[in-house]
């Protein structure tokens, strides 16, 4: 059973920066993509990026040039680097996985196997 725990949300100025984490347990990451995804109160959900063991990657347009997407196997870890933050980037952010999946020419996956419990990003001054 693969478990996906979140970290690294808080409080940030408009324009700053923070990096997100989502930390696997008991499976390791190297078969799975992993997909980052957010939903701010009142709104849908809404994917952000994923990215595969093969290192494809893929950003949503809204976040296009301001995110990236990484992977650290050795510690079973993928990150979401966030800068150039904005208040319409507030929401509570989610990491999930599915296994098998490669990004490259297909974009993001629709379903996931797994998800994390989420942590809140918050943009304001």
């Amino acid at each position: 059973q693969l478990r996906l725990v979140e970290s690294g949300g808080g409080l940030v100025q408009p324009g700053g920066s923070l990096r997100l984490s989502c930390t696997a347990s008991d499976v390791t990451l190297d078969e799975y993509a992993i997909g980052w995804f957010r939903q701010a109160p009142g709104k849908e959900r809404e994917g952000v990026s994923c990215i595969s063991s093969d290192g494809s990657t893929y950003y949503a347009d809204s976040v296009k040039g301001r995110f990236t997407i990484s992977s650290d196997n050795a510690k079973n870890t993928v990150y979401l680097q966030m800068n150039s933050l904005k208040p319409e980037d507030t929401a509570v952010y989610y990491c999930a996985a599915i296994f098998g999946f490669v990004v490259a020419g297909k974009g993001c996956p629709v379903e996931y196997d797994y998800w994390g419990q989420g942590t809140q990003v918050t943009v304001s001054s």
